[in-house]
């Protein structure tokens, strides 16, 4: 029986907008691709999130990746806000999950600089019983370490939890320590994959 539902936060409460983002900083298309490859692209993007090194650590490493566009990257990321922005069903989804009797958390690979400027999009974070974010505790997904840090700090039996995740390889990483998961596509999609697990709302 589910009593728990644990939710991803970038690309399920949230839109994750790297490239509208960088299309909103007046790059054009080749420019992007650099940018992205030497950035969201980057195996370093996980050490982003998960929290080890300071933002100006990181920047230099993505620098090394492709020092003849320094300035664009610094520009680029010199200011967040607009990069993680709130989905309109967000709080809706929590607080009527809450209302029928559901706890609801969050996991998520999060760095301290999103965290600290895309604060809007984490209203409905307010209204979780809690949750973990990357940086906080130097763990990424899907790394074991994260799925049993989160079940051992909030008391939870495995398999009363579903984890929702955009990520495929997340969920495989809830599901191998026992948590039951839904490969996140859209809103309606999940609902009916809740209720298939018995998840009324």
């Amino acid at each position: 029986m589910i009593k728990n539902v644990v939710f991803d936060i970038g690309n399920v409460l949230t839109d994750f907008r790297w490239h509208d983002f960088l299309i909103d900083k007046g790059f054009n298309d080749a420019q992007i691709e650099r940018i992205a490859h030497a950035t969201v692209e980057n195996p370093l993007w996980n050490e982003y999130d998960r929290g080890e090194l300071e933002a100006e650590e990181i920047m230099a490493e993505f620098i090394k990746s492709d020092p003849e566009i320094e300035a664009d990257l610094r520009y680029a990321f010199g200011d967040i806000s607009q990069m993680v922005i709130p989905r309109d069903y967000a709080i809706s989804w929590v607080k009527a999950l809450k209302e029928s009797g559901y706890k609801v958390y969050y996991l998520s690979n999060f760095s301290k600089m999103a965290f600290e400027q895309c604060k809007p999009a984490l209203e409905f974070t307010k209204y979780t019983d809690g949750g973990i974010l990357s940086y906080e505790d130097k763990v990424i997904k899907p790394e074991p370490e994260i799925y049993k840090l989160f079940l051992e700090r909030f008391k939870l039996v495995p398999d009363e939890c579903v984890f929702i995740d955009d990520l495929p390889r997340n969920i495989e990483g809830a599901k191998a320590q026992g948590m039951n998961g839904i490969v996140f596509e859209n809103y309606e999609q999940a609902l009916d994959e809740l209720q298939s697990l018995g998840v009324n709302i």
